[in-house]
C-alpha cells in the first residue's frame, strides 16, 4: 500500500540522517493526522505537538483526540501540548500597527520555532503536513511557518488522495469530514472561504489541459483563482533567488 511505502521512506531518510525521532504538529485536520500516523507507523520515536493559539474548541478537540488515538495505537508516540497564546499576544504588543494577515503568518511561524526547538532537544526531524495542492499548486502555506520543515511525506498527494489514505489508516471520521482550515484566524473561516474554491476544484484546475472554450462559467472562475494563487505565491515554490556574480578568469 502507498502509506507503507511512505512510512518506509520516512524511516530510511531518518536513519540516513543519523537522527532519532520525528516531530510533528497536529492541528485537528486530515493532513496532519495522516502525516503523523505515517510517522508513527515507522516505529520510530514520534513526538506529536499540539500548539494552540486562541484555537477554536472544535479544532483543539480533534487534535487532542487524534493524539490520544495515536498513543493508543502506537507505543512509540509521545505528545506535548504547548499553548502559545500568551507568546503570540506578547509578540503582537511589540507593534503599534497591526495587520491581520501578518499576525496570522506569525502564528504559523511561532509554531515552526517551537517544533524546531523540540526537534533539537530530541535529535529529530520536523515533519511537514502540506499536500500537493497547497505546496505545489497554489502555495497555500506560510513561508518559514508550516512551510518550514525537514521532510514532506504527503507533498506528492492530492487532497483527495490524503483523504483516501486517512480512511485506509483508520483516522477518526470527524477529522476526515472536517472542513479544511489553516487555524490561523480568530474566526472559523475555512480554506475554501479564503481561497474561493474547494480542493476538488483546485485539483481539477491543477491538472486541466483541455479546451478552455468548452468550460462552464464556474470552471473558468476556478482556473482564474488557481492561476492567481499560483502566480502570487510562486516565490514560495521556487528556490530562493541568488545573485550570481561572474568570477574573474
Amino acid at each position: 500500500m502507498l502509506y507503507n511505502k511512505i512510512s518506509n521512506w520516512l524511516k530510511d531518510y531518518l536513519e540516513s540522517s543519523k537522527l532519532d525521532s520525528f516531530v510533528i504538529g497536529v492541528s485537528g485536520g486530515v493532513d496532519s493526522a495522516v502525516s503523523s500516523t505515517l510517522a508513527a507507523k515507522t516505529g520510530v520515536k514520534t513526538i506529536a505537538l499540539s500548539m494552540p493559539i486562541y484555537q477554536g474548541k472544535d479544532q483543539l478537540e480533534r487534535a487532542n483526540k487524534h493524539i490520544d488515538w495515536l498513543k493508543k495505537n502506537y507505543n512509540n508516540v509521545e505528545s506535548i501540548e504547548i499553548d502559545l497564546s500568551n507568546t503570540f499576544e506578547s509578540f503582537g504588543l511589540l507593534f503599534s500597527e497591526k495587520d491581520a494577515h501578518a499576525l496570522a503568518n506569525t502564528r504559523s511561524r511561532l509554531r515552526m520555532v517551537t517544533l524546531y526547538h523540540i526537534a533539537a532537544l530530541n535529535n529529530g526531524l520536523v515533519v511537514g503536513t502540506g499536500n500537493k495542492v497547497e505546496d505545489f499548486g497554489i502555495g497555500f502555506y506560510t513561508k518559514y511557518g508550516d512551510g518550514g520543515v525537514d521532510i514532506s511525506p504527503i507533498a506528492d498527494l492530492m487532497k483527495s488522495e490524503v483523504k483516501e489514505a486517512a480512511c485506509e489508516l483508520g483516522i477518526l471520521l470527524p477529522i476526515i469530514e472536517a472542513s479544511p482550515t489553516d487555524g490561523l484566524w480568530d474566526d472559523d473561516r475555512t480554506d475554501e472561504d479564503q481561497i474561493g474554491a474547494t480542493y476538488d476544484e483546485l485539483e481539477w484546475a491543477m491538472t486541466f489541459g483541455g479546451d478552455k472554450r468548452k468550460l462552464t462559467k464556474r470552471q473558468k472562475e476556478v482556473l482564474k483563482i488557481y492561476y492567481s494563487f499560483n502566480h502570487q505565491n510562486k516565490h514560495k515554490m521556487v528556490p530562493i533567488p541568488i545573485c550570481k556574480n561572474e568570477k574573474d578568469a
